[in-house]
């Protein structure tokens, strides 16, 4: 039993003193010579003023892309204003007879006028609408009211635009101009209509 305790004790010291021979040493760091710390400062000077260069770029970069942007803008907006007030003078639409969806020869100058307006903005897209006066059944005036804005479509396309441009609706004896009860008023409500849309 002595000689068990001897020799666990022996185990013991023996285990203690090869951890101790295994502990790291403490490495003191001393600091770098001038010589170095200087070419250090150095370098990171050089990061900094390369880091705030490349910032300044990309501002730049942004700066010019934002002027760029509105500039497009302006001129988008402008070409808008001035295709607008073209159309515009032109009259936003045509008139028909009692039961026709013909173009009246009066009309012909106007939609070729609006067709080179049409070709020169090509940004613009444009839907033609179709109605009728109250007289006739509300399937009759909506099935005239599409003709008369197809006649109108029609005619465009054969002065150069392109369909896909263009679409067309009827309303038949919705939304009348004037809604007396009169040939006067009737006339005004025979018409095809020009919606404008820009892109």
């Amino acid at each position: 039993m002595k000689a068990r305790a001897i020799l666990l004790c022996m185990a013991s010291i023996l285990i203690l003193g090869l951890a101790a021979g295994c502990a790291k040493k403490r490495v003191e760091s001393s600091a770098p010579s001038p010589a170095v710390a200087e070419q250090m400062q150095e370098q990171q000077d050089k990061e900094k003023l390369r880091l705030e260069e490349q910032e300044r770029l990309r501002r730049e970069r942004e700066l010019q892309e934002e002027a760029l942007a509105a500039e497009k803008l302006a001129e988008k907006e402008e070409k808008q204003a001035e295709f607008k007030t073209a159309m515009t003078e032109l009259g936003n639409m045509i008139h028909f007879d009692f039961d026709s969806f013909e173009i009246k020869p009066e009309y012909r100058e106007l939609l070729q006028s609006k067709a080179e307006i049409l070709k020169t903005y090509d940004d613009v897209t444009m839907v033609i609408e179709g109605y009728c006066d109250e007289r006739g059944t509300e399937e009759y005036n909506l099935a005239l009211g599409e003709r008369r804005a197809r006649a109108a479509y029609e005619f465009l396309i054969l002065l150069g635009v392109d369909p896909e441009r263009m679409s067309i609706v009827s309303f038949g004896e919705e939304n009348p101009l004037d809604p007396a009860h009169n040939e006067t008023a009737w006339a005004k409500n025979r018409r095809a209509q020009f919606r404008l849309n820009y892109d």
